[in-house]
């Protein structure tokens, strides 16, 4: 039984830490680091490293968010503790 904890336990720490690891480096790395690169390209009028820091690290958290949650759901139905 441990084991099978142990297991789901790092799973879930690995889909945790890989989450973190998108939404930094969107969020910090392309719209604080990387802005000035990203300016040289512009989507809809707008330079990218700015719809970065205003637009585009708000969207990659909210499809961060269903894929977790679609991913866990699967992690939790592999090691036999969903809900259903």
């Amino acid at each position: 039984m441990a084991r099978r904890a142990r297991s789901y336990w790092e799973e879930n720490l690995r889909l945790v830490g890989i989450c973190l690891a998108v939404w930094f480096t969107v969020s910090f790395g392309f719209g604080i680091l990387l802005r000035d690169l990203l300016d040289r390209v512009q989507i809809g009028g707008f330079r990218l490293g700015f719809w970065f820091a205003q637009q585009g690290s708000i969207y990659v958290f909210v499809a961060l968010i269903f894929y977790y949650a679609r991913r866990m759901a699967a992690i939790d139905r592999d090691h036999g503790v969903d809900e259903d």
